[in-house]
């Protein structure tokens, strides 16, 4: 499961100390269940509890002196670590003298569960370090804004896949979102709801749910749980088939909880699993395939286990949350499930909204860079992005998946913060699949193991390719099924295919919502298609018909060469013809031969890269880096008339993504993800692509052709490889385009390591600050003449050209 981060101590410890604030409400369970076991129930105690059991949401304090005992229990109990805390709580439950109400071992069972909640909320906190690019202060409490939860039926779950592939429709007006603590509320006939099903398509924010649910029983806001016990499905299925019962499971994983097993079964309602992820598990409800099993104590497989809680045989009163991908949800008979709720993810804009104020406006953003946003600029773009939301319909349909507006609050900050060092937009597209894929298998009963990312790179990456090939982003149906269904021949291909559909289709693609282009299908976002695009490339998954043939041939030929080898090498020792060895090494070296003519896909790759980074037609466009702002913000001031001839597409994210793919760090995430990239298929590829931009690169470009010749160096993050290819620059001509701080950081990454001299640096007319002037320092100090004028420079920047023009390493000789 992807839960991480630590949480400020603070942040937890006064809501551990909320958790218990009336005896009826929050007092545990399980301490009073001992009291009537040993018949020490305190006067009143026993009315109380009843009270309480009948109405699990019922809230209320005991009158006179029962309130007040138990309030002095909530005080102390805020830190069971305490001595003094202990003593505390041992007075308040023996109340002094001969009548004692609690034994060292119930205040033992009462600090567990406090110690499991503090275990849980320290694990839960955590985040991967993707999540925490937002600044230091970023708390799941601060920023979490949950997506919407429609309650659903069986009947809904049954309709056919092709309906279900696409569909972005919003909750309907008639049925209420369901709210986290609604969850178990009874259902439209009053009947009591035990087990709750909540299933998502890849994105819509399942793990954060979770992880927030948690978090509120660890902080109290959850108070019908006495008792949450979240188990991953993922780890269980690694466990294999090894037997082991539930109480052994539960003191594995949750230590503190070793006291309070044994009284597991008398918790009731008030118990709750969380069984994240079910796809990972293949669950038998048969009686022949999986027994009845009613003892905890019992070793018997995780899978047994789990299908016996869902049977209500196994803890039949306790409580049970399930979340998996729409696939799964038939692996539980829908008379063992209570409710069903779709993870709708943010069904309007205003839920946007809300996520990008609290994303955006993080107020120390930038602070390790030494530069941080001000709150003027971090205001400006939420408005602008407001505003593209509300006139742009695809930016909001995207966004429809919270985990899109992650990746729009990640793009921003790394076009418009201080960048970190080593972060590159590529690096930021392959974290965002980590984080919504990790290393999922498409389908857990497949004997291939082929990883879900894989799967959507062979099929997503092929409909991008012949996109960014045909220059288009609009793909009609008979488009999507043609590369979905491209060599599927048995039955088990086609169940993946199914899979594939339900789970994963539609966090790639989505209905365009445009005029004009109506029952046509685009990527969730442009930038995606040229990943994916990039990625097939790279992976070698786009082959000629030579290629696919020379493959086959090769291995035939092989496999030949071997028998007929075998055959010749016996008959050589009986007769030493001078003609055998001549045979038997011939055939050795066919193979090979042929191989190195398939093998000419490097070549490919790298005059695939090459022609889309250099081609004439988008000369004349603005950067790249400008152009990634613009589709996310929108464009200020006048925007193109609907009846003129639109603009030709544009694909030059492409050949960047396909060197950042190289790099060592984004072949190693996708190695986690089921894509990797041998490192001698990256040399080859790197040498290849040398050769190509070794030719084609000594011509003289426009100066935004230029930065994106620069920031595909940036992207590939090879300084040699740089170096080697830039020593013939001599002049570096950036006149008139806007240099941002990340820019200007593009620029001094790739150049400032190199040595040789530049005949001229123009800088004219670039927005370019005191700041930006600073960063560009290691190459200014190489150019013999420097244009600045035209910027904002101001006063401020006289020291820095002062101290750039006293500088022992300084070349220029003319500067205007």
């Amino acid at each position: 499961m992807r839960w991480g981060r630590h949480l400020p101590r603070a942040s937890w410890g006064p809501g551990l100390g909320r958790t218990l604030q009336s005896a009826d409400e929050r007092t545990p369970f399980l301490i009073y269940r001992q009291w009537l076991l040993k018949g020490k129930c305190p006067r009143g105690t026993s009315w109380a509890f009843l009270r309480h059991h009948g109405n699990s949401t019922g809230s209320g304090h005991l009158p006179g002196r029962r309130g007040q005992l138990f309030r002095g229990i909530s005080t102390a109990g805020s830190s069971s670590c305490n001595p003094h805390a202990r003593r505390t709580v041992y007075k308040a439950l023996g109340g002094g003298g001969a009548s004692a109400l609690a034994s060292a071992g119930e205040v033992q069972q009462w600090e567990s569960i406090q110690q499991h909640r503090k275990n849980l909320a320290e694990w839960f906190s955590r985040l991967p370090r993707e999540e925490r690019q937002f600044g230091p202060t970023f708390a799941l409490d601060t920023v979490h804004v949950d997506p919407v939860i429609r309650e659903s039926t069986p009947d809904e779950l049954l309709r056919p896949a092709a309906e279900l592939a696409l569909d972005h429709q919003p909750p309907l007006a008639s049925l209420p979102p369901l709210a986290l603590s609604q969850l178990f509320d009874p259902d439209a006939c009053g009947r009591r709801v035990q087990t709750v099903v909540l299933y998502g398509t890849v994105g819509t924010g399942k793990s954060t749910l979770v992880r927030k649910m948690v978090l509120d029983w660890c902080y109290g806001r959850l108070p019908a749980f006495e008792l949450l016990i979240p188990f991953s499905c993922e780890d269980l299925s690694s466990l294999g088939p090894a037997p082991a019962s539930l109480c052994q499971l539960v003191a594995q994983h949750y230590t503190p909880l070793k006291e309070i097993l044994p009284l597991m079964p008398e918790a009731g309602s008030r118990l709750l699993f969380v069984l994240h992820g079910l796809e990972w598990l293949n669950l038998d409800f048969r009686l022949a395939g999986t027994g009845l099993c009613s003892d905890p104590k019992q070793p018997i497989t995780p899978a047994a286990i789990i299908v016996n809680l869902l049977r209500k045989y196994m803890l039949p009163e306790a409580s049970i949350l399930v979340t998996t991908r729409p696939s799964a949800i038939g692996r539980i008979p829908s008379k063992y499930v209570g409710r069903y709720g779709e993870i709708c993810g943010f069904s309007d804009t205003n839920l946007q909204k809300l996520y990008f104020q609290l994303r955006l406006n993080q107020p120390d953003c930038g602070q390790g860079a030494g530069i941080s946003a001000t709150p003027a600029q971090r205001d400006n773009l939420v408005q602008m992005l407001s505003r593209n939301l509300e006139g742009h319909h695809q930016i909001a349909a995207a966004c429809f998946l919270p985990s899109y507006c992650w990746l729009v609050c990640a793009t921003l900050h790394f076009l418009h913060a201080p960048t970190p060092a080593g972060q590159t937009l590529t690096s930021i597209y392959t974290s965002f699949l980590r984080l919504n894929f990790s290393g999922e298998m498409l389908h857990s009963t497949d004997s291939s193991k082929l990883s879900l990312m894989a799967y959507a790179a062979r099929t997503m990456g092929k409909l991008a390719y012949d996109g960014v090939a045909s220059r288009k982003t609009y793909f009609s149906e008979e488009d999507v099924r043609g590369c979905l269904e491209a060599g599927i021949k048995t039955e088990e291909e086609f169940q993946l295919l199914h899979v594939f559909r339900r789970d994963a289709l539609r966090f790639f693609l989505a209905p365009c919502v445009e005029p004009g282009h109506s029952g046509t299908f685009v990527f969730t976002v442009p930038a995606m298609q040229e990943y994916l695009a990039a990625l097939y490339i790279v992976l070698g998954l786009r082959k000629t018909t030579l290629q696919r043939v020379g493959k086959e041939v090769t291995e035939v030929l092989g496999r030949v060469g071997e028998d007929v080898s075998l055959v010749l090498g016996i008959v050589a020792k009986l007769l030493p013809l001078r003609i055998l060895p001549l045979l038997f090494n011939l055939l050795k070296v066919v193979p090979k031969v042929f191989g190195r003519v398939v093998g000419k896909s490097r070549e490919a790759v790298a005059q695939a890269m090459v022609l889309e980074m250099f081609r004439e037609e988008d000369y004349y466009n603005d950067d790249v880096l400008d152009q990634m702002g613009a589709s996310i913000l929108g464009v200020e001031g006048p925007r193109r008339h609907p009846d003129e001839p639109p603009d030709d597409e544009v694909f030059e994210l492409f050949p960047m993504f396909m060197g950042g793919l190289l790099s060592a760090y984004n072949r190693s995430v996708l190695a986690q993800l089921g894509c990797p990239i041998k490192n001698l298929d990256a040399l080859e590829n790197a040498q290849a692509i040398k050769k190509k931009l070794g030719k084609l690169g000594r011509q003289v470009l426009p100066p935004s052709e230029l930065l994106d010749h620069l920031f595909f160096h940036y992207e590939f993050q090879n300084q040699h490889f740089s170096a080697e290819v830039l020593s013939s620059l001599r002049q570096l001509n950036l006149a008139g385009v806007r240099m941002t701080p990340l820019k200007c950081t593009v620029v001094a990454t790739v150049l400032g390591s190199g040595r040789h001299t530049l005949d001229e640096v123009n800088l004219g007319f670039c927005q370019l600050d005191s700041a930006g002037l600073r960063t560009l320092t290691p190459v200014l100090l190489r150019a013999r003449k420097l244009g600045l004028q035209l910027n904002n420079l101001g006063p401020q920047a006289c020291r820095d050209l002062r101290d750039l023009l006293l500088h022992n390493q300084c070349q220029i000789t003319t500067l205007r």
